[in-house]
């Protein structure tokens, strides 16, 4: 019978293989990354809202995670200790501009083309743009808990341990991230309709 040690890597449980990665395998944490990657891009492109900036920030988060493998405790699932890491490199990204990013998201194919396929509340026509656009408006944390609750599916419980508070705390930023969130989409959507921006080049918004 095979044991443990022999298994393939692509088999091998997340926790595993960061164990096998701390320990010297030189494959385990490319296959943790390439399953993980998807969700973890997302993660980071919805919350800075820039691409460039988001790559940045994944491979700063994919360093971070190569050097802290053996420091993972192992109380969390993996996933949401890569997504604690990757919100964390994201919030360092923002410290050190001193700004919130405004750098617009470019084309709505290339940011359909690296979410998760999963039900998300900016996949209807036309409104993508307007989420997008008003996330970069509200604070750091309560836009990093509507991405992770509200588009990434997460539940409050594992947001929570994703960002390192109470889940009180999480609704609460959800909350007032909703009710901020609200009239800055109506006004938006209100200025699309009115101008039609359907016809728009380049899918900005109407100037």
């Amino acid at each position: 019978m095979t044991s443990v040690s022999m298994r393939r890597v692509d088999e091998v449980p997340d926790k595993e293989l960061l164990a096998r990665h701390a320990q010297g395998d030189p494959h385990a944490f490319a296959e943790l990354v390439h399953r993980h990657r998807d969700r973890m891009w997302a993660v980071a492109l919805r919350t800075l809202g820039d691409p460039e900036e988001a790559s940045d920030a994944l491979q700063d988060a994919c360093l971070s995670a190569f050097r802290a493998a053996g420091r993972f405790r192992g109380d969390a699932a993996v996933t949401t200790w890569l997504h604690r890491i990757v919100v964390n490199a994201c919030l360092d990204r923002i410290r050190r501009k001193s700004v919130r990013p405004a750098t617009p998201m470019g084309d709505d194919a290339t940011f359909d083309a690296v979410a998760p396929k999963m039900p998300d509340p900016t996949d209807a026509h036309g409104v993508s743009l307007d989420v997008r656009t008003a996330l970069e408006q509200l604070p750091f944390e309560q836009r990093a808990a509507l991405v992770l609750v509200d588009m990434m599916g997460y539940s409050v419980d594992d947001a929570a341990e994703v960002m390192e508070v109470p889940p009180g705390t999480i609704k609460s930023r959800c909350a007032r991230g909703r009710a901020r969130l609200a009239p800055l989409l109506t006004h938006h959507r209100n200025r699309r309709d009115s101008k039609n921006v359907g016809g728009v080049e380049g899918g900005g918004m109407p100037k």
